[in-house]
């Protein structure tokens, strides 16, 4: 698992790769009578590739040149600023990583088509990714590996895909607040939960398991907030 830790930003960058090719193609659009940045199925794949880079930039090689630089930030965010006795385990960052990008992004991507607001909830990730480095950016003066990705693709795919979700497929604001919402809710589930187990309450066992299935809470949130509108595309 030691070895995995370190090598799957890699793997993660390779996949990004492929999938720039991939959507410069049409083999990823859900609707060709459209433009791409109106269709919510190539969006999602994009947002698939943001994330994959945003992984890298986070796990693999930051902007400043450093490795594995964002579990020492993540460790200061929390209050340990030596990452050497940091106990937030390498485990905890593949787990969130695999489960929140590699498997959730491409079953929204597939599901969008049919429905939407799946693939729209998906933005609830990248959009937290926003904030979660925006604000202390912002507060500290400084960078975190990471921030590049958020603001440089994160944000303008998320406005996008908010804007598409509005005008192409009716989903309504409401929808776009409930993403936001998911966001900010699987924000601060994930910051919880490793708060758990640093100060002894939760075990390493239940907390991977919340990070695999907090993906599905999060999509699960935006079709529910979103409201009859979207239970009506879930019918089509």
């Amino acid at each position: 698992m030691f070895a995995f830790a370190h090598v799957w930003p890699w793997i993660s960058l390779g996949a990004a790769g492929l999938l720039f090719l991939l959507l410069a193609t049409n083999a990823l659009r859900g609707d060709r009578g459209v433009s791409r940045w109106r269709d919510i199925v190539w969006l999602t794949w994009a947002a698939a590739l943001a994330c994959l880079l945003h992984q890298f930039e986070e796990h693999g090689v930051d902007v400043d040149g450093k490795a594995y630089a964002f579990r020492a930030f993540m460790c200061a965010e929390i209050g340990l600023p030596d990452p050497r006795a940091c106990p937030v385990p390498l485990s905890f960052i593949t787990a969130l990583n695999i489960a929140t990008v590699w498997v959730a992004g491409p079953l929204s991507a597939l599901l969008a088509k049919r429905w939407p607001v799946i693939g729209l909830s998906f933005f609830a990730i990248p959009i937290a990714s926003v904030f979660a480095h925006l604000v202390p950016a912002i507060v500290l003066q400084n960078y975190n590996p990471g921030l590049v990705t958020a603001i440089g693709l994160f944000l303008p795919l998320s406005l996008i895909a908010f804007s598409a979700a509005v005008t192409r497929y009716h989903l309504g604001v409401r929808a776009i607040l409930a993403t936001l919402f998911a966001g900010a809710m699987l924000h601060a589930f994930v910051r919880g939960s490793l708060l758990a187990f640093v100060n002894g309450q939760l075990g390493l066992d239940l907390l991977l398991l919340l990070l695999i299935v907090s993906p599905l809470v999060s999509a699960l949130t935006v079709a529910v907030l979103a409201g009859r509108r979207s239970f009506r595309l879930f019918a089509t």
